[in-house]
């Protein structure tokens, strides 16, 4: 499923770092929004060098989630990988 691309549009024209915060929360319920940021933790954590296992005790997750984000980092083109080398 494909991210509607008006939304990415409202969410990139937010240049206030507070309305951009509350709008999240205004859209996405905290279960949602824990496991975006969980996930970002993770991708910053495996591409600062720690082990798959060390961030599962961490975080207290399964390796098949860190798995996922250790293949976005895999990947040449990764969006995410060039954010995290900028």
């Amino acid at each position: 499923m494909a991210i509607d691309r008006q939304l990415l549009e409202v969410i990139s024209s937010i240049d206030n770092f507070d309305d951009l915060n509350c709008f999240f929360e205004d859209i996405f319920t905290p279960a949602e929004l824990e496991d975006i940021s969980l996930r970002w933790k993770l991708l910053k954590d495996l591409h600062n060098g720690l082990t798959q296992r060390k961030i599962a005790e961490k975080y207290g997750i399964s390796l098949c989630k860190i798995t996922r984000g250790s293949k976005i980092l895999k990947n040449k083109n990764s969006v995410v990988l060039k954010v995290l080398n900028s």
